[in-house]
């Protein structure tokens, strides 16, 4: 297993699959599928690892040039891993000219696509609160 934060900036290339650190684990057969798209895939573990962390290294990353695209994947459900979806509105904020960035959740074998909007409603529990209450 590759790990995100022990990497050097330029081996990263391509496609890169940056994955929650349990998901081959947790769900082996949906992880292989999203691989299957990545040139690189990385693990990172935001239990472990601040996610702030994360993002200074992912701009130093992009800033290489090398990266065409950025697939963002977790198991679903936990508190630590949702962060990860947070990272490409952080790396849009910094690189005004980005990559394309997606989000995944896998459950069992099955990698879910989440969109944008979807994970920034993640983040205002107030609305999702008003939403749901409708």
């Amino acid at each position: 297993m590759k790990t995100f934060l022990e990497t050097n900036v330029y081996s990263f290339q391509g496609t890169v699959l940056l994955y929650g650190a349990c998901l081959p684990e947790v769900s082996p057969a949906g992880f292989a599928k999203l691989a299957e798209q990545a040139d690189g895939c990385y693990a990172l573990c935001l239990e472990r690892d601040h996610l702030n962390m994360a993002i200074t290294k992912l701009t130093a990353v992009l800033g290489t040039g090398r990266v065409k695209q950025l697939l963002l994947a977790t198991v679903d459900r936990s508190p630590h891993c949702v962060q990860m979806h947070y990272i490409p509105h952080e790396i849009e904020r910094i690189l005004p000219e980005h990559i394309p960035m997606e989000s995944w959740v896998v459950i069992g074998d099955r990698p879910i696509r989440i969109s944008p909007e979807t994970v920034e409603r993640s983040k205002s529990l107030a609305k999702l609160e008003t939403e749901s209450s409708r």
